[in-house]
């Protein structure tokens, strides 16, 4: 699913449509009718780690009320013509259940929120009043992309074998034939979002201290990089990239790690995130080193599993037994029943 960079474009794909008015409204969503949003004015737009937020009014006038964060982050867009649009991140299979909590009751995926009366699935119907505002809280899915003016189409034929184009969740149309289409998402009406900037791996507030201090745990690593607590934005591809770079086996604990192997990780999980939010705005694909691959840019063999803490999300990590030993290694028993 997207990660960080991706959904900090998807903010800059939007942000030109702020001040204007939807004149009409489509898609496939059914929690939130796609027509709740007729007729209202974009006021806004923000990114929260995974997550994007827009901000709508009733009346097109000066708001009372500003935003708690900044609008998007990341260098300055290119003026958008048709097709920009956002790809799906990580294409492999999530073995992940869906809306499932880690054991501590957190959730270890920004995407995740707990259902309630008061929680965005209860709010998912409701619009703003007259003269009020609200927040449309979207979270994005597998696939989930945002285009500009254009229709995602279909690039290669389905199981039965029709090309179907994907139905887009929403689209809202403005003046001038213009409309933006969101695919694979979530949508939720929301309280305003407070922004965390300390924990943003995107931002230039960006807590060092508290990252190294979470990744000390007596835990693995791998568990504490998705914690979006403390790296908000950081997904499965930036995970496996920055533990490679670092030279640091997944499962290793970090409380048995140096100071100076911490800090190599959490320099690998700021600069992969830049460098990879760059790319996008350059419009170059990302270049991985270990993400899906059958060898490291050595030549050693890359193995692959599905690690998560007991009862809580396990994510597809890959991983060079050479480049980056365990960290207590495994006993001999361990490796024979393996």
């Amino acid at each position: 699913m997207p990660e960080g960079p991706s959904v900090r474009r998807f903010c800059h794909l939007v942000a030109p449509f702020v001040g204007q008015q939807v004149v009409r409204t489509g898609g496939s969503s059914k929690k939130l009718p796609p027509a709740t949003l007729q007729s209202l004015w974009l006021r806004e737009t923000q990114v929260h780690g995974k997550k994007l937020f827009l901000r709508f009014a009733t009346d097109g006038g000066a708001d009372a009320d500003e935003g708690s964060g900044p609008p998007c982050g990341g260098p300055r867009p290119e003026p958008l013509g048709k097709g920009e649009l956002g790809e799906a991140e990580d294409p492999v299979p999530a073995l992940e259940s869906r809306g499932q909590l880690a054991a501590d009751g957190s959730s270890q995926s920004a995407e995740l929120v707990p259902a309630g009366p008061d929680s965005p699935e209860g709010l998912a119907a409701a619009s703003p009043a007259a003269g009020g505002q609200k927040w449309l809280q979207v979270g994005f899915g597998l696939f989930g992309s945002v285009w500009v003016n254009e229709f995602s189409r279909a690039k290669k034929a389905n199981k039965r074998g029709d090309w179907t184009d994907p139905a887009p969740r929403l689209v809202l149309h403005f003046s001038g034939g213009r409309f933006l289409a969101f695919y694979s998402c979530r949508m939720s009406w929301s309280p305003s979002p407070v922004y965390a900037s300390t924990c943003d791996i995107l931002s230039e507030e960006f807590h060092r201290g508290q990252a190294l201090e979470a990744l000390s745990q007596a835990q693995p690593v791998c568990y504490t990089l998705l914690d979006q607590r403390y790296f908000s934005g950081l997904g499965n591809i930036i995970k496996n990239e920055a533990l490679y770079r670092a030279g640091v086996h997944p499962l290793s604990l970090g409380s048995l790690l140096s100071a100076s192997c911490l800090e190599a990780l959490v320099d690998h999980v700021v600069e992969f995130s830049a460098d990879w939010l760059q790319d996008k705005f350059q419009g170059q694909q990302r270049h991985t080193q270990i993400y899906q691959k059958e060898q490291c840019p050595v030549g050693h063999q890359v193995l692959r599993e599905a690690f998560g803490p007991p009862g809580g999300l396990q994510r597809l990590t890959w991983w060079c037994p050479q480049c980056q030993p365990r960290v207590p290694p495994e006993e001999p028993q361990q490796l024979q029943s393996s």
